[in-house]
């Protein structure tokens, strides 16, 4: 799984690119808000567990940002005022609209049973629709993902049946795509790219999207929250330093079969690693 330990001063990231997010996820929220939010029934004590931290944790972290005065959260640059306690929202989908990670609640529906995917905020999903997720078990939502029922299952089962309140991790994820979007809820696998990607031009027209992942539990509901922060870049970008052209080139030649096409991959796999040979030998 990859799993370090997080200090949760560091458990929320913000950059420069928090407006243009921010903005970006408002208007998914606006135009297309059943896309990107869900919340099954019961799951509003959880939601308002994770506002409370978060809206405690933001002021402290970045007073430069932030400041709370009673129930509002100000943000001092964009001067947008978020009233916490104004009814009509789910706590998580006010807790979505103040930062650039994306928030997913994890819960059991009783007690000894797997965790289920209980609500989400989910502006910049890498792939993967929410509506085909919430309400369902880990095996069902990495069921697509290969040899992960096989392989991954069961330790990650006992994983969040063992978390404890204070041991939050964190872990690193990436892929490769031929799309810079952030949204991006089409499901996994090779689709037709017109013109085809070569070696020319696959350093721009193909971008290593990162995710930086969180897990916490949460301490009054017990519920598990993980986090989802996106980065992307040019794959021009990471190639402009040899070794990382190398240990790029390196990881994506180890990939089975069924890994590359389930990353949309097969067909870029020759002209991605051909480029970036070339840059790691320059």
């Amino acid at each position: 799984m990859g799993l370090g330990a997080l200090d949760l001063d560091d458990w929320i990231q913000i950059d420069g690119n928090y407006r243009a997010e921010i903005d970006e996820r408002l208007r998914l929220l606006a135009q297309r808000h059943g896309d990107v939010f869900e919340a099954l029934p019961g799951s509003e004590a959880i939601g308002a567990e994770l506002l409370a931290l978060l809206a405690a944790h933001l002021p402290r972290r970045f007073p430069d940002r932030f400041a709370r005065e009673g129930d509002v959260l100000i943000d001092r640059i964009d001067g947008r005022r978020h009233d916490l306690a104004a009814p009509g929202l789910h706590s998580l989908d006010r807790a979505g609209r103040l930062v650039q990670e994306d928030l997913c609640l994890m819960a059991p529906p009783a007690a000894g049973e797997p965790y289920v995917l209980v609500a989400a905020s989910l502006c910049f999903p890498s792939r993967w629709r929410l509506a085909d997720k919430i309400g369902r078990p880990l095996r069902a939502i990495h069921g697509p993902t290969p040899f992960f029922n096989e392989k991954l299952l069961a330790p990650v089962e006992r994983f969040f049946a063992n978390l404890a309140v204070e041991r939050p991790m964190l872990r690193t994820n990436w892929s490769i795509h031929d799309d810079p979007a952030l949204f991006q809820p089409q499901g996994h696998g090779d689709r037709p790219v017109d013109p085809p990607i070569t070696v020319d031009d696959v350093g721009v027209r193909l971008f290593l999207r990162s995710e930086r992942q969180t897990l916490r539990r949460l301490p009054a509901t017990g519920a598990v929250l993980f986090t989802i922060r996106t980065y992307q870049c040019p794959i021009a970008e990471v190639a402009a330093d040899s070794a990382r052209a190398g240990t790029l080139a390196a990881a994506v030649a180890a990939f089975p079969p069924e890994t590359l096409a389930y990353k949309g991959l097969t067909q870029h796999k020759a002209a991605l690693l051909a480029y970036l040979a070339r840059m790691a030998a320059a």
